[in-house]
């Protein structure tokens, strides 16, 4: 199995906490605190993935 590659933000500042996401599986997106690399990993369709985002943003689904 290829692992998740995950990536931060590149707006982040390289000190402070965040969320890092990994894209580079067809068919899920993973999402993880970037000051627990080893910690639990959330993961999402990329459709569930992309409703997440809208909602952030206010953007329609």
């Amino acid at each position: 199995m290829t692992a998740f590659a995950f990536r931060k933000s590149s707006h982040s500042n390289p000190f402070d906490e965040c969320v890092e996401v990994a894209t580079n599986l067809p068919g899920a997106v993973a999402i993880r605190d970037s000051k627990r690399p080893d910690g639990p990993i959330l993961r999402f369709t990329p459709a569930a993935w992309a409703d997440f985002r809208g909602a952030l943003v206010g953007e329609p689904a």
